[in-house]
């Protein structure tokens, strides 16, 4: 029961800055953030991708950096995705078994040089294949579940010995979480988190990523056979608990913004740790709005992660994480 007004006037609380800070129900710290970096072969190497104004692929060398600069502005946590170089993309995608390819060098470079910054690192095939796909496709252009499963056992145990803290499987194969959580306590990886891509939807938002790792171009056909249709929702409920059932220790939703029913209706249900992927061409529609002159892009920024946290999320991946992490310091 409230009091009618005048005795309950709600902007009493709006009226002062001071007041609005004391009664914010939602709050948003660098802590909250996860940046995903992009790593290309080379030394000393920045290479602007076009697609995704202000973002870059970094060779090791700078990505070990880019970590430093996290850690400075309280960013816990960088997420890492490879652009493999053609002549070592194949049909089987076996570069991602390699020990010493791009991802597991990048991995070993960050946390020798910045131990206390948590490393995430992707795990599906679309970096290393010739084709496009997160798996392993059979004559017909399928993606085969149960073979790539177990490739993506291989290459989640490549990326723990060399180090990553998070491995992030976000190619939407079923049944690959129990299997690299036995995989990685049979290798002694107990504390090794898996963030599972549990809610990854077959999207148009994609697009200046693909260009990130190299794979536009390369893909054959779409990924709808294994990617969620994105007129389902409770769909979503059944991927989310099928892989909290099978060891998972965080859920991701992606993209982000478009599907914030998506997360929310997780975070109800189940109450674990929801992550939130503000994917590449959210990034780049803002930066679009900001360089037409619709929209300025700190107030953006701040409000569209504000609505993440605000539907549940316990953090977002965010290309704008080093721009929000210094906008909070202010």
């Amino acid at each position: 029961m409230h009091a009618p007004y005048p005795a309950l006037r709600l902007r009493r609380t709006r009226a002062a800055a001071w007041s609005r800070r004391l009664h914010a129900e939602t709050v948003l710290t660098p802590a909250d953030l996860i940046w995903p970096l992009f790593v290309a072969e080379g030394e000393g190497v920045e290479e602007p991708i076009a697609s995704l104004p202000g973002v870059s692929r970094w060779s090791v060398d700078r990505i070990v950096d880019r970590g430093r600069e996290a850690r400075d502005l309280g960013i816990p946590c960088v997420a890492l995705f490879p652009n493999t170089p053609r002549d070592l993309r194949t049909e089987d995608g076996r570069e991602a078994l390699n020990p010493d390819n791009l991802m597991c060098r990048a991995i070993r470079a960050l946390k020798e040089a910045v131990p206390e910054i948590g490393v995430l690192t992707d795990v599906a095939l679309d970096p290393y294949t010739s084709h496009g796909h997160d798996g392993l496709v059979d004559a017909a252009g399928y993606v085969v579940n149960d073979a790539t499963a177990e490739v993506l056992v291989g290459q989640a145990l490549n990326q723990a010995n060399a180090g990553a803290d998070i491995v992030a499987p976000s190619d939407m194969m079923d049944g690959r979480i129990g299997m690299i959580r036995d995989a990685l306590e049979q290798a002694g990886h107990h504390n090794v988190q898996i963030m599972s891509y549990a809610a990854k939807y077959a999207s148009a938002f994609y697009g200046p990523f693909r260009d990130a790792v190299g794979s536009r171009g390369l893909l054959k056909g779409d990924k709808k056979t294994y990617q969620m249709d994105y007129a389902n929702s409770e769909e979503a409920l059944r991927e989310v608990g099928a892989d909290l059932a099978e060891g998972a220790d965080s859920v991701m939703v992606k993209p982000g913004l478009p599907y914030l029913d998506i997360v929310a209706r997780v975070k109800a249900a189940f109450e674990v740790p929801v992550f939130a992927y503000q994917v590449s061409g959210e990034y780049a529609m803002i930066e679009a709005a900001v360089a037409a002159g619709a929209a300025e892009r700190d107030p953006m920024v701040l409000e569209t992660l504000m609505a993440f946290k605000r539907a549940g999320c316990s953090g977002v991946l965010t290309y704008h994480a080093p721009l929000v992490a210094k906008l909070l310091a202010r």
